[in-house]
């Protein structure tokens, strides 16, 4: 996703009180950034914070890990999570299940690592790379696939949503080709029996333009 230029949004997460400013230190001893020891989900590419906003103030027995590339992003992300729990009653000093963090996920396995014993993994509405030659930049590429594997716990889920055919299609080959099952499909999320769902940005977007929305939840195969 691009989005321009936010001089305000640096400034802000500097002083955000759910905002990791050295997640390197964090590595292997993630719960030690969260009020709480309780179950640790993570999003990558969190994007605007929709998602990760809406997924801590329903699971507050959950800590949530929301982690983007783009610090314009993340910054907009601040704004966002902060009014959803404004628009829940709740003040700032209520976000301590949910921390925003900066960095690639290509080198993500050097700051989430099996100690750190993740129990879920979100993907939502990834970049699709349709270009064969930047297909292996997906999010859920084999290789990404295997490096999550050495932070997830055995029995944990990676849940994917995309309205993109070809992505979600060769996706299928990805987790199959890096040993995960398939729990669950449907290439109508709107339309099937999953009561869970949070929506996002982009979802809401595509459902409104008639796109349907492909889901699965993968675990790796025992």
């Amino acid at each position: 996703m691009r989005i321009r230029k936010k001089k305000w949004a640096e400034p802000e997460l500097s002083v955000c009180d759910f905002y990791v400013k050295n997640p390197e230190e964090y590595a292997g001893k993630w719960m030690q950034a969260f009020k709480k020891e309780q179950p640790l989900y993570l999003e990558i590419g969190c994007g605007k914070g929709g998602f990760a906003g809406q997924l801590a103030l329903k699971n507050p027995d959950k800590n949530i890990i929301a982690l983007d590339i783009k610090v314009d992003m993340l910054g907009v992300g601040r704004r966002t999570i902060v009014k959803l729990f404004e628009d829940a009653g709740k003040t700032q000093d209520d976000i301590t299940n949910l921390l925003l963090v900066k960095y690639n996920v290509e080198m993500l396995d050097k700051i989430i690592t099996a100690d750190d014993k993740i129990d879920r993994l979100f993907i939502n509405f990834c970049n699709p790379w349709p270009r064969a030659k930047h297909k292996k930049r997906r999010l859920t590429y084999y290789k990404k696939l295997e490096m999550y594997k050495t932070f997830l716990k055995p029995d944990s889920e990676i849940r994917f949503k995309t309205d993109d055919d070809e992505l979600f299609d060769e996706s299928l080959e990805y987790f199959e080709q890096s040993g995960y099952e398939i729990l669950y499909l449907t290439r109508d999320l709107h339309a099937s029996n999953v009561t869970d769902n949070i929506e996002t940005e982009h979802e809401k977007m595509f459902s409104e333009e008639g796109i349907k929305i492909k889901y699965l939840i993968a675990r790796q195969k025992t």
